[in-house]
């Protein structure tokens, strides 16, 4: 016995060796870079279109693991889903009904952050042969046993919330077998030996849903230089500028930004925001942070930064 586990933990070793490289080249969501600002972000559903049924339901099931590795990310303010957020507000009810005693610890109304883009997924196929079952698992690697396979095709859609508009859509493929996404920031959370012999560890869907997700989320950090970025100035006093955005959406101390007018370029047939068209007027810098608003220094402008102005990256 002793004989048998060196000789698959040596097997197993030099699997890892040789698939090592592959995955941080495609399998690695990177860390954000400093200064990255971050968007607030909300899953709405997943929509099992494939008619898929087992012992587990598909489409909450993919909603609760983009809604994990989104928060995991580094890139994105994640918003509770739908039920968390509906949760939310019932116990903020609760506490405006007198029911609870008062102080600082009640929940406010009011208080709930906007989701700036919403995510939702269509699960289109799903594809499923034998089952995972028996063998070992080390280091992610499946060893030994019926493995079977899985895989799942759905569609990712990124929405405006101001708009309702699809800003980016991308059809993706999740297989089973395939190791699931790394984050760069967090680094592996894989373990070491999990599988046991007889029954199952992690079936194939599941399998096929995770890394189904973690190209789509992959995908969705791509999309996020080409999506606008905008803050607004909510206090200016002498040469104190404060803006509504701070270290919760990724602002940084020496961070430059252009302030002006934007005007709205509207379609007068329908009513639909088709542009906006910003003139600057002045350019700032952070001077200071905090969770969520930004003190800014005007570098040029200055006398002509008022409060309602619109704020983008300088760069």
């Amino acid at each position: 016995m002793k004989i048998f586990k060196g000789l698959l933990i040596g097997a197993v070793t030099v699997m890892v060796m040789q698939t090592s490289s592959l995955w941080a080249e495609e399998n690695e969501i990177p860390a954000p870079p400093k200064g990255a600002l971050k968007y607030s972000v909300m899953v709405k559903t997943f929509k099992n279109e494939a008619g898929w049924s087992g012992k587990w339901s598909i489409g909450d099931g993919m909603k609760t693991v983009m809604t994990d590795m989104l928060n995991k990310s580094g890139w994105f303010i994640t918003l509770g889903d739908d039920e968390m957020r509906k949760a939310a507000m019932e116990e903020q009810d609760f506490a405006a009904g007198g029911r609870t005693a008062g102080g600082k610890k009640k929940p406010k109304m009011g208080r709930m952050t906007p989701a700036q883009l919403l995510v939702r997924g269509s699960i289109t196929n799903v594809q499923e042969t034998g089952s995972k079952e028996g063998g070992l698992n080390f280091m992610g690697i499946h060893v030994g046993g019926d493995t079977g396979s899985a895989e799942i095709n759905f569609t990712i859609y990124i929405i405006d919330s101001e708009t309702g508009q699809v800003v980016a859509s991308k059809s993706v493929v999740g297989e089973s077998g395939k190791r699931g996404y790394k984050l760069g920031y967090y680094g592996s959370e894989l373990g070491g030996l999990t599988g046991m012999f007889g029954g199952e560890d992690k079936d194939n869907v599941m399998e096929a849903a995770e890394n189904a997700v973690g190209k789509a989320l992959a995908f969705m950090v791509k999309q996020l230089d080409s999506i606008p970025w905008e803050g607004t100035v909510i206090l200016v006093k002498g040469d104190k500028v404060i803006m509504n955005r701070g270290e919760r959406e990724g602002v940084s101390v020496g961070k430059m930004f252009k302030i002006g007018e934007v005007e709205e370029l509207v379609d007068p047939d329908t009513g639909e925001v088709l542009d906006s068209e910003m003139t600057p007027v002045a350019t700032a810098k952070v001077i200071k942070v905090k969770e969520k608003i930004s003190y800014l220094k005007p570098v040029s402008g200055g006398d002509k930064i008022a409060k309602g102005m619109t704020v983008f990256p300088a760069n």
